[in-house]
């Protein structure tokens, strides 16, 4: 994300609520353990929320927190064909309910295979608990009964993530100004270069069009653990794709 369009007039009226998210690593103190190692120690880079995703896949994987290959896990890139899409509880607004307006924003979704336990995001930008459930996620963060214009409908790419490491790759291009400058420093660690050879496709991750909205479920679950760009949802498609198709 290159950072929150704070002058973009949203135009809706409306007011959040508080809720309590449901608290499932609580279940199992090894793992309660293990997540509060993993957010303490993890190398965030504020401003590169698709690396911090890729990054984040890799270490809930190797560390026991989901499947050894990732296949529990997706990366779900949240823009519009407008690119300014509203989140709230987002922890760099100055906003008092968090709202920032991105150009893209990108969180992981991680589903139990077994299907016992919810469905759970983790966005290393909230100020909710992270992880949370997606019901939870989805009340704070987009807080649906807010009426929205229809150019800031919010489509959702949904990648899973052993695609999303094979395949994405990104030079930071997108965060270099005119002289060549950093609009927000990059990470510390190499860029991310894809398994077939790409240096930069960002931008096929993050460009939407209401044409490519999937709306058969039986073609979203086909379709998502083999296509290099997942599938592409629409405002309503979040929810209903993993708590009815790959959820509980």
């Amino acid at each position: 994300m290159d950072g929150p369009n704070s002058s973009t007039n949203l135009e809706f009226s409306g007011g959040g609520s508080e809720y309590a998210a449901d608290e499932e690593f609580g279940k199992d103190s090894g793992a309660s353990e293990k997540v509060e190692d993993v957010l303490s120690s993890f190398d965030y880079t504020s401003c590169y929320c698709e690396e911090n995703v890729y990054m984040l896949c890799k270490k809930l994987s190797k560390v026991g927190l989901a499947a050894p290959d990732a296949s529990d896990l997706f990366a779900v890139f949240i823009s519009n064909p407008k690119r300014q899409v509203p989140i709230w509880r987002q922890r760099s607004s100055k906003d008092a309910a968090g709202l920032c307006v991105w150009d893209y924003h990108v969180i992981c979704i991680q589903r139990d295979l077994k299907r016992e336990t919810a469905v759970l995001v983790w966005d290393l930008d909230t100020s909710l608990p992270c992880p949370t459930t997606l019901d939870d996620y989805v009340a704070g963060a987009f807080q649906p009964w807010i009426p929205l214009n229809p150019e800031f409908s919010r489509f959702y790419r949904v990648i899973a993530a052993p695609m999303y490491l094979r395949f994405f790759a990104s030079d930071r291009r997108h965060m270099k100004k005119k002289d060549g400058s950093w609009m927000a420093l990059p990470p510390l660690y190499d860029c991310l270069v894809a398994e077939d050879g790409a240096v930069h496709n960002l931008e096929e991750f993050i460009t939407m069009s209401v044409d490519h909205v999937i709306t058969s479920p039986e073609e979203a679950i086909s379709s998502v653990m083999h296509q290099k760009l997942g599938i592409l949802l629409g405002e309503k498609g979040l929810l209903q794709f993993f708590n009815q198709n790959l959820g509980r």
